[in-house]
């Protein structure tokens, strides 16, 4: 059983959803209020939390905003139905992704199995132990460890951003289109108007801050996607 904290107010709707994950393997505890939700996700028990916006005390803004001080534990935001404004801002706070309730329960673990495939809790120890690290100038990933370093000073990264970078890294130089990187990094086709992979890359330009040369690490090709530069010897 994977643990799981479920955060949201409406009572009736995580009765029906504790229900139903624990029938796909889950153990779900759940919170009714934003500091309830942020004491228990700082327990460190949790492989995941989902998160609602709107939440009596703290909400999930406030909550995730906290969280992220001192954990990267994988978090799914449920924001209202069509607000792009709490889906950017969530993803801009930390948030590996996001679903507009109310939700389909077969979509919701659809998006909860990805966010845990990307993240280091659910990867087998011998296979990460054995994979290469990545190294660029000044930035060094260690992908087994799954850790980040920046003139030997490590950055924090949510598990979705650590996975995002490895696939610009891996491909330096080269461009990656958005569905590549959607599929590879998101788990899911591309779809319009998801501004997903825009907010994770801008979460990486922040963190990485520009190149010994005074430029962008991340350029964006206009229509196509992404690039992780290469910098001039």
């Amino acid at each position: 059983m994977i643990p799981i904290l479920l955060a949201d107010d409406d009572t009736e709707l995580t009765e029906l959803l504790t229900q139903y994950l624990s029938q796909e393997g889950f153990e779900v505890s759940t919170a009714h209020d934003g500091n309830s939700a942020l004491a228990q996700a700082r327990s460190g028990h949790f492989e995941l939390v989902v998160l609602d916006v709107m939440m009596p005390g703290l909400n999930g803004f406030d909550v995730l905003r906290q969280l992220r001080v001192e954990s990267q534990v994988p978090v799914l935001m449920l924001t209202a139905r069509g607000d792009d404004v709490d889906s950017v801002v969530g993803l801009e706070l930390g948030a590996d992704d996001y679903l507009p309730k109310p939700c389909n329960p077969r979509v919701l673990v659809a998006h909860m199995r990805a966010i845990l495939r990307r993240s280091e809790n659910t990867s087998d120890n011998n296979t990460r132990e054995a994979k290469p690290d990545l190294q660029l100038d000044d930035l060094q990933l260690q992908l087994g460890a799954r850790r980040v370093l920046l003139n030997n000073t490590p950055l924090n990264m949510t598990s979705t951003e650590f996975t995002v970078l490895s696939i610009l890294l891996e491909h330096a130089g080269e461009v990656v289109s958005k569905q590549e990187l959607s599929q590879q990094a998101l788990g899911r086709e591309l779809s319009p108007y998801d501004r997903s992979l825009d907010m994770h890359v801008s979460n990486l330009r922040k963190k990485l801050g520009l190149s010994a040369q005074g430029e962008e690490r991340i350029t964006t090709v206009r229509g196509v996607g992404y690039q992780f530069m290469k910098g001039q010897s």
